[in-house]
């Protein structure tokens, strides 16, 4: 094991995960700004997230398989440096349909990338520590949200939306960087044929967690698609607290994530995971009870204050779960992040259509209730899923193996 103090390297692999979610978030900071300039309609750029989700989705188990064989170190940093060459060529583009395809590219190398940094984290943390060393990539994605998101809407604005892809370059190349200096080369582990590996990604304990984040993803991002609506039903105020309500999500989501990588090397895998997402179901309730006491008219600062009670479990469950699925996985520890993660864009998808039915029929107060739904079956799935199937106390990829075969 390294130790996540003694070097840089989890500096990096943030940066890494950092790039990614300012790449992929920025689009919807950005779609006026493309759909004028390139001539097509809001709807049309729109598909730009679309595609990258679904290309995202689909080639993230594939891609993990394919590159099995490659070192670590190699696929992050040359990972990395395509990242890089992408985000300034889209910077270039002439036309729509030149856009549309470097999205494509975008998501492929995305998809390459966040597994195996998660699973490289947990690889070199010290086993008290992988909770803890996941979380710190994780907060990758969530500090794109506050910072990264924000910041590229701002220099579209100033400098035009082709400024936001270079910038989003060169952060990738301050990445490749530290990567390149501080990542070690990470012994390469008995390679299990392809077959072997598909098996192991067929068993019972991996599905049911894929299965769980994908339910987590549907009823604990609904919210934040549709906190417009919601906040708006809550409390009746406009459109220009929408962007405060969304970054005390954010924040609040950073906090969580390092939070839930913290209680998972203190509590267990497990046990984090179920309190997280008690804590998000727990949360979206006592939204609803405010919405219906309020009739429309709740205090801003109140709809705040619950947010952050929101937002904490709601990307606190990203370590564990994350953690769970290397563990589950075995010898294809990557490969079950990789699916993991597809079953989260899975979710984020399921997420923004059944929040857009309930927004439809029922405004924000409806998706409020289809979140508690989707967030209490998701409780029950879990809890069968950890008590059949239960995490250690400390998981890394090392000793993963030998503990989720006893479980097969």
């Amino acid at each position: 094991m390294v130790s996540e103090r003694s070097s840089g390297w989890l500096i990096g692999l943030l940066l890494t995960t950092f790039v990614i979610g300012t790449d992929d978030f920025i689009i919807a900071g950005i779609l006026p700004a493309i759909s004028a300039d390139l001539e097509v309609s809001e709807g049309a750029a729109g598909q730009l997230v679309t595609v990258f989700s679904i290309t995202y989705a689909i080639a993230c188990p594939i891609l993990a398989v394919a590159t099995r064989r490659v070192p670590r170190k190699a696929l992050i940093v040359g990972g990395l440096a395509v990242f890089a060459v992408v985000n300034f060529g889209t910077a270039l583009v002439p036309s729509f349909g030149m856009l549309m395809a470097l999205r494509v590219v975008a998501a492929l190398v995305a998809a390459t990338l966040s597994p195996a940094a998660f699973a490289v984290a947990g690889r070199l943390a010290s086993p008290e520590r992988t909770g803890r060393a996941i979380g710190t990539v994780a907060a990758g994605l969530t500090v794109s949200l506050v910072v990264g998101v924000p910041f590229g809407s701002w220099l579209s604005g100033v400098a035009g939306w082709e400024a936001t892809f270079i910038a989003v370059g060169a952060f990738t190349c301050l990445a490749i960087a530290i990567t390149a200096l501080t990542l070690p080369r990470i012994p390469q582990t008995p390679v299990v044929g392809v077959a072997e590996r598909l098996r192991l990604l067929r068993r019972p304990p991996v599905l049911l967690c894929v299965l769980g984040t994908m339910l987590a993803a549907t009823g604990g991002l609904m919210p934040y698609i549709y906190m417009a609506p919601i906040t708006h039903d809550l409390t009746g105020v406009g459109g220009q607290y929408v962007g405060i309500f969304i970054a005390i999500v954010g924040v609040s989501g950073a906090v969580g994530t390092v939070l839930g990588g913290r209680l998972t090397d203190r509590w267990g895998v497990d046990r984090t995971l179920l309190a997280a997402f008690g804590g998000v179901v727990a949360a979206a309730l006592v939204l609803l009870v405010v919405g219906g006491l309020g009739q429309g008219a709740a205090p801003a600062w109140l709809v705040g204050v619950v947010l952050v009670l929101w937002g904490v479990p709601g990307w606190a469950n990203n370590p564990p779960m994350n953690a769970r699925a290397m563990h589950m996985g075995g010898e294809a520890a990557t490969e079950a992040v990789a699916l993991n993660t597809s079953g989260l864009y899975v979710g984020i998808s399921l997420a923004g259509a059944i929040g857009g039915g309930a927004v439809n029929t029922s405004g924000g107060i409806g998706v409020l209730v289809f979140a508690c739904i989707a967030g209490l079956i998701t409780i029950a799935v879990m809890a069968l899923s950890v008590r059949r199937y239960p995490s250690p106390q400390h998981v890394s990829e090392d000793d993963a193996a030998p503990v989720s075969a006893a479980a097969s």
